[in-house]
């Protein structure tokens, strides 16, 4: 309870502040006078570097213009190593743009477990691994960092209640100090106990990050601060899936249904005051990086009738990028049922009532680049040269705590890239590699290319790719992680090939996609604890559409249709048809009220789903278990009054049944072998934006 009354107090405390901190800068930051040499000291600078002229009049002017500027703001992003300049998205009909776990996923049947994407998704980076991605869609990450250009200070203040009392809440806030320097700062934390017996979880994230360019503009550095902390209690599933038709129509809670793990139900509540639990994942990351790069180029300058704006256009920069990261993975079960361990996971007898695994990474990396720009008005088109040097450590504490081992791996790797933009937007080309040259990751490369090209204003754009990795096997499949990995022995080089096509048809508000996979040596595992690699070449083809349908000029249908088919007996089950769908009532009314509301509807073939082992955090490739789950069913209202967005969703309407002559919401579809999904259930959400 202290715990989870520091959490709210803090989100509170943030909240607070950060609107404070706005007050106080909102009239002295912008304009800013620019003092630089040779710069018109009668022109102040908004944080674009855009001139204002200041006014000489002293007197109270009745007739003097109004700034257009006074009550808006011009936001924008890139997201970290991109050129792409993208805005806010300020839509309301997609909830999934805000929520954690899109209907590409599925979890363990509640928000912070375990989740697994429902088409194929293998994992394409060449290097170390440590192969925990069960909890990535709870985690901020490097490559999703934004890098804002704010005219003023901008705040969002998140907070969505579910049923069962889940609780997920945010803030992000960004401003610029001056048209130089940027921060910005996210925090996310979330609470849901669940219906189920210990299956309670909690994350929080939070993020700072910086960007910096000099006065001169030669010099400019990057800086991200990344903590991530995943609590996950696991049920290992319940027991019997039959005694779950006994709640159909009455009032009994899922609570006492018997699942396979943590089944002691003298211990553990659905709390949402109490995050703690016996049985479980913790998942906590740490991540610095700093970049800083620096320009040679050419100066040059434009001159108005009252000032002269100084430019700089880089054609050389040197660039040096280190980062540090730790993360640790632990299971633990500290009220061990031993009968539960060897009846339902064929696991050998464990002495004692506590058992734990814990693999802990510290990743030191140091890069440098040479980047040149061709042409000095076009910065989409360069080419760069790196190399880099990573200092793992890894450390291991085996089953009861008492054994450790520690592991130190070196590796040098050089990597390139070439981009090149064209002005026109007509072309985009983008190529990359890596390789590792030295160490334990000798012989992996990644390489990519792709063309992106505008076919005509009304087909729209054609994107074509080619991609190539070979990759060691991720260290969770080594016997000498502290996970209960039962492998074959050394394992080759995993080697996928993806080969991608891409048509936007703007005019037809269409895409069409398609991926072809060649995938040689898969690790996967066969059960709780045995890895495995599947050696032969096999293939799998994902094509998919996605299309707004305009039915009227109040109603939309938005369908996203997928297909996906495997060769071969490669060990990898896929639904072979997907499909998620909007129907909305939409549109602007009441001049600033805008409005959604409609139907949402999930639905993929019935297919072997995998399986879920807590004592590796792997998904596992079964053969017996094949789900038989009605379509998904959301009614939602959504709407936007100025910068106030608000979202009512009744989720999970399908768990409507009737049976033993009543009728309530318990007919429930399974996430994956034994774990149940959710019946009905209900979010309310806000989402409200402050500009200062």
């Amino acid at each position: 309870m202290k715990r989870r009354r520091y959490r709210l107090l803090s989100f509170i405390a943030c909240a607070l502040l950060l609107l404070l901190a706005n007050a106080y800068t909102a009239h002295a930051q912008y304009p800013t006078t620019n003092t630089r040499p040779g710069l018109d000291t009668t022109v102040s600078y908004d944080s674009q570097g855009r001139p204002i002229h200041k006014r000489t009049n002293s007197g109270n002017d009745s007739l003097k213009h109004r700034d257009p500027l006074e009550d808006s703001i011009t936001i924008t992003y890139k997201f970290f190593d991109s050129t792409r300049i993208r805005k806010l998205d300020t839509s309301i009909n997609d909830f999934s743009t805000r929520y954690p776990v899109s209907p590409k996923y599925v979890d363990l049947g509640n928000l912070g477990t375990a989740a697994q994407s429902l088409l194929f998704n293998p994992w394409l980076k060449p290097g170390f691994d440590a192969g925990f991605h069960a909890f990535d869609l709870y985690r901020y990450s490097i490559e999703d960092t934004k890098f804002y250009q704010t005219t003023r200070p901008f705040t969002e203040l998140a907070y969505l209640l579910g049923s069962s009392s889940e609780q997920m809440g945010g803030i992000t806030h960004t401003q610029n100090r001056s048209p130089n320097f940027n921060f910005a700062f996210n925090y996310r934390f979330a609470l849901s106990p669940g219906k189920f017996r210990n299956q309670n979880t909690s994350f929080n994230n939070i993020r700072f990050n910086t960007a910096y360019v000099s006065p001169n503009k030669r010099y400019s550095s990057f800086f991200i601060f990344i903590n991530n902390r995943v609590n996950a209690a696991d049920n290992g599933g319940v027991q019997a899936d039959s005694s779950l038709n006994a709640l159909t129509g009455q009032l009994n809670s899922p609570f006492q249904v018997p699942t396979r793990l943590a089944n002691n139900a003298g211990k553990g509540s659905p709390n949402p005051f109490n995050t703690s639990f016996a049985t479980g994942t913790h998942l906590s990351e740490t991540i610095l990086m700093y970049r800083q790069q620096y320009d040679f180029g050419q100066k040059d300058s434009i001159v108005t009738d009252s000032s002269v704006i100084k430019l700089f256009y880089p054609r050389f920069r040197f660039q040096h990028t280190i980062k540090y990261s730790t993360l640790s993975y632990n299971y633990t079960d500290g009220d061990v049922i031993d009968s539960n361990y060897s009846k339902y996971f064929n696991m050998q007898a464990i002495t004692g009532d506590t058992i734990s695994y814990k693999d802990k990474w510290n990743d030191l990396t140091n890069e440098l680049a040479i980047i040149s720009y061709p042409e000095k008005n076009n910065l989409n088109q360069f080419l760069k040269l790196g190399a880099g040097y990573q200092a793992l450590q890894g450390k291991f504490v085996y089953y009861n705590g008492d054994t450790t081992f520690g592991l130190t791996r070196n590796n040098i790797y050089l990597n390139g890239e070439y981009r090149n933009r064209t002005r026109n937007q007509k072309w985009d080309i983008f190529a990359s590699g890596q390789f590792f040259a030295s160490g334990a990751y000798t012989g992996d490369y990644a390489a990519l290319i792709s063309l992106r090209s505008q076919i005509s204003k009304k087909l729209g754009y054609l994107s074509l790719g080619f991609q190539n990795v070979n990759r060691s096997v991720s260290f969770v499949y080594d016997s000498r992680s502290s996970f209960p990995s039962l492998s074959e022995g050394n394992f080759g080089k995993e080697n996928i090939t993806h080969i991608f096509a891409n048509v936007d048809v703007t005019a037809l508000q269409m895409k069409l996609n398609g991926d072809y996979y060649a995938i040689t040596n898969l690790p996967y595992f066969s059960d709780f604890f045995n890895a495995k690699q599947y050696s032969s070449l096999f293939n799998v083809l994902h094509v998919s559409a996605e299309k707004k349908f305009p039915l009227s000029k109040f109603w939309n249908l938005y369908s996203e249709v997928h297909l996906q088919q495997k060769t071969g007996a490669a060990p990898v089950n896929l639904p072979t048809f997907f499909t998620a769908d909007r129907l909305v009532f939409e549109g602007n009314f009441f001049k600033n009220l805008y409005l959604a509301m409609g139907v949402e509807v999930r639905y993929y073939s019935p297919y072997k789903m995998d399986n879920y082992s807590p004592f590796t955090g792997q998904f596992f490739n079964q053969g017996s278990y094949t789900t038989s789950n009605r379509p998904d069913i959301n009614g939602f209202l959504h709407f936007r009054i100025k910068t106030f967005r608000g979202f009512i969703r009744l989720e999970n309407l399908n768990t409507f049944n009737i049976a033993n002559g009543s009728a309530g919401f318990g007919r429930y579809n399974f996430t994956s072998e034994h774990y149940a999904g959710r019946t009905l259930w209900l979010h309310t959400g806000i989402w409200w934006n402050f500009i200062n």
